[in-house]
């Protein structure tokens, strides 16, 4: 299994120090936030980006992140914009996903109850248009990975939702991305994995959180790996018995973290990473 860092974990640090605090801490791969790439290229190329990846030994393993990707109306062509624009930057580099996150659950224009929205419909608007950016994204050589988000207003909340959305888009570019904190979230069952190919599994991202009901959580309550609640072991186990070894991502939004020396954090957050997951998988 490859560990990978997560641009979010360190959110005020830039692109350049993310690629150098990860590889120092032992990291082989990143998963880099759009934003750090926009600002980075205001004073250098994707060839520079490239270089300075490959002199540290780091594979860039996605972009985070496309989102709310449906029931955009006339501004779905922001989501079609983004994905052209981000998969042209990602085979420039030699990065071979892009996280594509689901929208709200539809509500009522006053914006008060949740429509009683039949899940069949849910499904359709999602392959229509995983279809369409598989269509854009296919060219550059880039899969989508489809994160279901365990918050109680987004429309796609667990593993079997999410991938049942990715049979039936059936493009060989699609497949879905798990989360740790959003699987404990969303009311979820483990067991709904046994039905999912790993090879339609992208990427693994690792987290824990703070103790408290599921209704309040939160990304700035995250926890590095091991440090809170989330059962990280059976969720290592089923993904060993079901036959992942892709990336396994730490991804942070822990406001505390953002402050911390970004090497130390880095390193922190490989040595957690490590404890978790080499009982069960071999780190590259």
């Amino acid at each position: 299994m490859k560990l990978a860092y997560h641009g979010s974990t360190s959110m005020k640090s830039n692109i350049e120090t993310d690629i150098l605090s990860a590889a120092k801490a032992g990291f082989k791969a990143l998963e880099i936030k759009d934003h750090k790439i926009d600002d980075y290229l205001k004073d250098h190329t994707l060839h520079d980006l490239k270089a300075l990846l490959n002199k540290n030994g780091i594979q860039p393993t996605s972009v985070n992140s496309l989102e709310f990707i449906a029931f955009q109306d006339g501004k779905y062509q922001r989501v079609k914009d983004y994905c052209l624009k981000y998969s042209k930057i990602l085979s420039e580099i030699g990065c071979s996903a892009m996280v594509v996150v689901p929208s709200p659950t539809p509500r009522t224009m006053a914006g008060e109850d949740i429509l009683n929205y039949p899940w069949s419909k849910m499904v359709e608007e999602y392959v229509t248009i995983l279809r369409d950016l598989s269509e854009i994204s296919s060219p550059y050589g880039v899969n989508l990975a489809f994160e279901f988000l365990g918050f109680g207003w987004c429309s796609v909340r667990t593993p079997r939702g999410a991938y049942e959305i990715v049979q039936k888009a059936a493009r060989e570019n699609v497949g879905m991305n798990f989360d740790s904190c959003h699987f404990y979230g969303g009311g979820g069952l483990l067991n709904e994995m046994d039905i999912v190919d790993p090879k339609k599994l992208i990427t693994f991202h690792i987290n824990d959180l703070e103790d408290g009901p599921k209704e309040a959580i939160t990304d700035s309550i995250r926890l590095m790996p091991g440090l809170g609640i989330i059962p990280l072991t059976d969720i290592c186990k089923k993904l060993k018995e079901i036959g992942y070894n892709g990336v396994c991502t730490v991804e942070l939004f822990r406001p505390e973290y953002w402050e911390w020396d970004p090497y130390e954090l880095a390193k922190k957050c490989y040595e957690n990473t490590v404890k978790v997951v080499s009982p069960y998988f071999k780190i590259d």
